[in-house]
């Protein structure tokens, strides 16, 4: 059976008179993939902030990893998103003036220690070994977000969040992407995506769908996971 990586128990997010999210419950294994789809507005960068300790709840609790980071304070959550959760933005957030290979290392100088074989490495499981010495100007904005995702895996997170992941990538880097959240997936690493690409959504195990910061639906698609994989890997 598989461990439970994270818990989310009657969580709400609270902004003045605004509800963003409303007694959220959710309970996700290690090795997972889920996607998180729904209308602007319905909360869902709301939530990927709070799992990801950009941002707490204002009721509730989130347990993530056995550890309620609902509890803790900003240095800890720093801590705790550096150590367990790899993180990939819509934008690309790369430092202009550092290669390819540069970039992922700049995730390690603030766990650990820079390994430039390392580095190597995450980039070559994104099939980018033979860029790593480019600028982020002289990369494909695919190619950019593909350094994003070796940068997020650097350190081996317990948990890759995904915030738009794939809304600044045309139809053919965007299918690059999910093939390597595919590869990923099928090496264990547990996968949380914001999306509001009907395609990318589908091919999750998982659909989550929020609206006025509530689920209204949890989808198991494991029946058709790997047939929405293979209609979009082709």
């Amino acid at each position: 059976m598989s461990k439970q990586i994270l818990e989310l128990k009657n969580v709400s997010k609270i902004y003045g008179s605004l509800k963003a999210l409303a007694d959220i419950n959710l309970k996700v294994n290690a090795g997972d993939w889920l996607s998180i789809m729904g209308p602007s507005g319905s909360g869902k960068t709301t939530m990927i902030n709070i799992i990801g300790c950009m941002d707490t709840p204002s009721t509730g609790s989130v347990i993530l990893d056995g550890v309620d980071i609902s509890r803790e304070n900003a240095s800890s959550l720093t801590r705790i998103r550096r150590d367990k959760i790899g993180l990939i933005f819509q934008q690309f957030h790369l430092i202009s003036y550092l290669t390819a290979v540069e970039n992922v290392m700049v995730a390690q100088y603030y766990h650990s220690m820079p390994d430039e074989a390392e580095a190597m490495e995450a980039l070559e499981k994104v099939g980018l070994k033979d860029r790593a010495r480019h600028l982020p100007a002289q990369l494909s904005g695919g190619e950019q977000q593909r350094v994003c995702i070796a940068r997020a895996l650097i350190n081996s997170p317990e948990i890759l969040l995904g915030d738009e992941p794939t809304g600044n990538l045309d139809e053919e880097n965007e299918g690059i992407v999910v093939d390597i959240f595919r590869r990923l997936h099928d090496e264990g690493v547990t996968i949380i995506i914001v999306t509001h690409d009907p395609e990318v959504g589908d091919v999750a195990q998982r659909k989550i769908i929020l609206e006025h910061g509530r689920v209204i639906q949890d989808i198991d698609q494991t029946s058709t996971f790997g047939q929405a994989l293979k209609i979009h890997h082709e």
